[in-house]
């Protein structure tokens, strides 16, 4: 039995991947250790886990996270970002570092940057081998609370058919060792290698995912549920539904668009279970597609919205989200942020920023990474 802690409906907290860079060099720096020993010098209240908005490291020792504590609305989720990112930014000024958050980093080689020396880390390193190494990479996740463990799965398969809108929205890394990839999501695409990640299965009841995870278990793929790294998947000890689609999101606008958009779609599922409505999943071959055309065209993609085959370009079918979620973006005191969406769509996404970055600094990709630094703060 896999116990599913209910959280109050609609709650959530958020994770931001950073990487660090030399500010000199805007290479990748392996410091995140150093850095995490000044902050808990500094500033020890982000160093506590258990008490709200903390930062962490990562997979990588080029990495850090910052959490927030568990919150009611977007809003409040948002300014812990804030003043933990602030906190953070006076600690890595006085070491030479900066830091961004993008899906990957746009010219440092993956081979060159350490893994974090953490037994869980090391052992997946040695299981995956060079795929484990390319995990240089960087994205948000957002935890959304679910107050019955029966909504978790249905709830899960809702946000799938909404993958690749969320994708489109934070693509974010069309370059990769210097190399402009011609897909707007590198990271997206690269995660799904590793054992465990990537798109979620369907599942019909919570014993039928017990029965898969106890498998997984059995047979030594996984060591902890938590290692089962899906895309979209419940969080059981937390009792939430955690959306890990996105790449990393350089501004705490796009942030909170994204997590507005999050939040209003598992309330929307939630009422319709209420209600006694079936939400239905798609099926798994149109999902693998939309995945790959968000991945490929980010907002210029055509996704297949539905079982019956419709196809209809990811803009518009978020334009009219935007309109039918607006109810309930006023019940949860997050309509600006969800408004946000819209501007979003009209700059073509940050992977469209980039490469005109990268183009007016004729093809000094130095100049990405400096944009995505002034980006954050």
């Amino acid at each position: 039995m896999i116990p599913f802690a209910p959280s109050a409906p609609s709650t959530l907290g958020i994770e931001w991947e950073l990487a660090l860079v030399d500010a000199k060099t805007q290479e990748l720096c392996s410091r995140a250790q150093e850095v995490l020993a000044r902050v808990q010098q500094k500033n020890p209240e982000l160093s506590d886990a258990t008490e709200g908005a903390h930062l962490t490291g990562e997979f990588l020792d080029n990495t850090l996270e910052l959490v927030t504590g568990v919150c009611t609305t977007v809003a409040e989720a948002i300014e812990q970002l804030r003043h933990s990112a602030l906190t953070l930014k006076q600690s890595t000024d006085a070491l030479g570092i900066e830091f961004f958050s993008a899906g990957t980093h746009p010219f440092s080689r993956s081979l060159d940057q350490p893994v974090a020396s953490k037994e869980r880390y090391l052992k997946m390193l040695e299981r995956t081998q060079y795929w484990g190494r390319q995990m240089v990479i960087y994205g948000v996740h957002v935890h959304v609370g679910v107050d019955s463990r029966d909504k978790a799965l249905p709830i899960i398969d809702g946000l799938t058919t909404y993958y690749p809108h969320l994708l489109a929205l934070s693509a974010s890394s069309p370059f990769w060792e210097g190399v402009d990839t011609g897909y707007v999501s590198q990271r997206a695409l690269m995660f799904q290698q590793l054992p465990t990640a990537g798109l979620p299965f369907h599942f019909d009841s919570w014993e039928e995912y017990e029965a898969y995870l106890q498998d997984m278990l059995h047979t030594g793929v996984i060591d902890d549920p938590s290692e089962n790294r899906w895309d979209i998947r419940p969080v059981p000890h937390y009792g939430t539904v955690e959306m890990r689609i996105c790449d990393g999101l350089s501004s705490l606008k796009d942030i909170a668009a994204i997590a507005a958009l999050t939040q209003c779609l598992v309330e929307s599922f939630s009422r319709k279970l209420d209600r006694g409505e079936k939400l239905e999943a798609l099926k798994p071959w149109h999902v693998q597609e939309n995945k790959w055309r968000a991945a490929r065209y980010g907002l210029d993609a055509i996704i297949i919205q539905n079982n019956r085959n419709d196809e209809r370009p990811v803009q518009e079918d978020l334009q009219e989200l935007v309109s039918e979620l607006s109810p309930i973006a006023q019940d949860l005191g997050c309509v600006e942020e969800l408004k946000h969406i819209k501007t979003m769509m009209g700059s073509g996404g940050n992977s469209t920023r980039q490469r005109l970055v990268a183009q007016s600094a004729g093809g000094n990709l130095r100049a990405v990474v400096k944009d995505l630094v002034a980006q954050c703060l």
